[in-house]
């Protein structure tokens, strides 16, 4: 059955391959982006493009584009470069403003694209900001961003937090778990996690990192809701 998700986000890397995948199993995908530019980039992926700034619009502007969408993914993020205020307005506010629209527009499932170290607290994230002040407020705006998802408990929530990202071609094997240590992995073969998550409904309400292994993805993604 096609379904409808929409993908806030819509012309990062990851979520131009997620676009691609699910596209090509026939879903409709709506990429939410802020460039009207970048319009013929998810029309190529095969994704309808909605050009909406999630750091201005309010949670009704987001609402309508969510009505009659069976899944979100929040794949936004204020990229490199971008200063501390950046990770509150984008990794944080506008992943909750998608949250609360995607309430809004009876929308079931809401899947996050966090980060590894999101659960650093005490000296651990002291230790982080000492050196790196800006990937210190990012982490505490992901942070922030999944303990307000998860409160959200009209919707069935999936955090996938990623390892370090590459640009390598997807191997299609990786590790699951709730910690599994350092690591890197294919933006390719996140996506690929997306899509397994999104066809798999007990992946609700759990959290977990993820990075290049031995198991092959839709084995590693039943795992997580047995």
């Amino acid at each position: 059955m096609s379904r409808r998700i929409v993908i806030a986000g819509g012309h990062g890397k990851i979520a131009l391959l997620l676009e691609r995948q699910l596209a090509e199993r026939g879903d409709t995908v709506v990429g939410l982006i802020r460039n009207p530019e970048h319009v013929a980039d998810l029309e190529s992926a095969g994704a309808e493009a909605a050009v909406v700034d999630l750091e201005k619009s309010s949670v009704g502007d987001v609402t309508e584009h969510l009505r009659g969408a069976d899944a979100v993914v929040f794949a936004a993020g204020a990229g490199p470069g971008s200063g501390a205020a950046r990770k509150e307005t984008v990794d944080r506010d506008a992943a909750i403003l998608l949250a609360d629209a995607a309430v809004a527009a009876g929308v079931p499932r809401y899947v996050m694209i966090s980060a590894m170290g999101a659960d650093l607290r005490g000296d651990d994230l002291d230790a982080v900001e000492s050196g790196d002040p800006v990937f210190a407020a990012y982490l505490q705006a992901k942070a922030a961003a999944d303990d307000a998802v998860r409160a959200r408990r009209e919707l069935s929530t999936t955090i996938v937090r990623p390892g370090l990202l590459t640009d390598e071609a997807g191997t299609g094997l990786v590790l699951i778990a709730d910690h599994t240590g350092r690591g890197s992995i294919p933006r390719q073969d996140v996506a690929s996690v997306l899509v397994e998550v999104l066809n798999t409904p007990g992946t609700a309400g759990h959290t977990f990192e993820l990075i290049g292994g031995e198991t092959a993805i839709p084995t590693a993604v039943a795992a997580v809701s047995s």
